[in-house]
C-alpha cells in the first residue's frame, strides 16, 4: 500500500515562480516540503502529515516549525511517485489524479495553518519554478 509521502528540505530561504510571478516565498529557517499523494489518502492521512510536518525536528539545534515559528513552503509534486524501475520512462500509476489530489494538499495546507504555521504554496497544476537554498542540505522522506 502506498502512503502520502512528502520531502521536507531545512532551507533559509525558498520560492516559487509561476510564468514569472512569485506566487509563494519564505525565509528561513523553514521548510520547502514537496507533497505527493497516492490513491488511497485521505483527509486524515493530510491531517498527520501537517502535523509531522510542524513538529519534525529538523531545524538547527533539532526544532521544529512549531517550535520557533518557521513558516513551511508547501508545494504539489505528483512525480515523487514516479516509478523507473522498467525501462526509462517511469510511470505515474500511484499517484493520484488532481482531482484527488488538490483537495488533499490543500488538505495540508489548511491543517498547518489551523496548528499556527504560516505556510506559502505552489499552484497546483501549474509549471513551477522553484528556487531554495538548502541548509544543511538536510532532506528528509516522509511517508505517512
Amino acid at each position: 500500500m502506498n502512503a502520502m509521502r512528502a520531502v521536507a528540505q531545512r532551507v533559509s530561504e525558498a520560492s516559487v515562480v509561476v510564468d514569472g510571478e512569485t506566487v509563494g516565498a519564505i525565509g528561513g529557517p523553514g521548510l520547502c516540503v514537496l507533497v505527493g499523494v497516492t490513491h488511497e489518502d485521505t483527509k486524515e492521512k493530510a491531517a498527520a502529515l501537517a502535523r509531522k510536518l510542524w513538529t519534525l525536528r529538523i531545524l538547527p539545534e533539532e526544532r521544529s516549525c512549531s517550535d520557533i515559528d518557521a513558516p513551511l513552503l508547501v508545494i504539489s509534486q505528483f512525480t515523487l511517485y514516479g516509478d523507473a524501475r522498467k525501462g526509462r520512462r517511469p510511470t505515474w500509476n500511484a499517484a493520484a489524479p488532481g482531482p484527488v489530489a488538490e483537495p488533499l494538499v490543500d488538505e495540508v495546507v489548511a491543517q498547518l495553518r489551523a496548528l499556527g504555521a504560516t505556510v506559502a504554496t505552489g499552484v497546483f497544476g501549474a509549471d513551477m519554478k522553484v528556487s531554495l537554498t538548502n541548509d544543511g542540505p538536510f532532506t528528509v522522506v516522509i511517508d505517512l
